[in-house]
């Protein structure tokens, strides 16, 4: 009788080590979740603003400048030209008041 009352304290000492350790890592499951998500939130802050469509601007300015020369030996052959080009172009898109972020 003696062996089978060793049997079950020790199944009894095993469980109790089992619920220690899962009532521990149930304890913690709220400050691994606090973790994660702080990581996560501080990943998408480093990201920036949001796109939006409605409040975008855009400046493009373009200049080239091109100058070619050409003398064959002899004198026979000689071209010069010349190219400048400018272009400068202002965006404005309007204002879209119903834009929709999934929330």
């Amino acid at each position: 009788m003696l062996i089978k009352a060793r049997k079950a304290q020790s199944t009894l000492e095993y469980a109790l080590i089992i619920s220690v350790v899962v009532g521990a890592l149930l304890a913690m499951q709220v400050y691994v979740k606090r973790g994660v998500q702080g990581r996560l939130k501080s990943a998408t802050d480093d990201i920036g603003d949001q796109y939006s469509p409605g409040y975008t601007e855009s400046t493009v300015e373009v200049e080239i400048q091109s100058n070619s020369t050409e003398t064959l030996s002899g004198g026979v052959t000689s071209i010069n030209s010349e190219t400048n080009r400018t272009r400068n172009e202002e965006m404005n898109i309007t204002n879209y008041t119903d834009e929709y972020w999934g929330i």
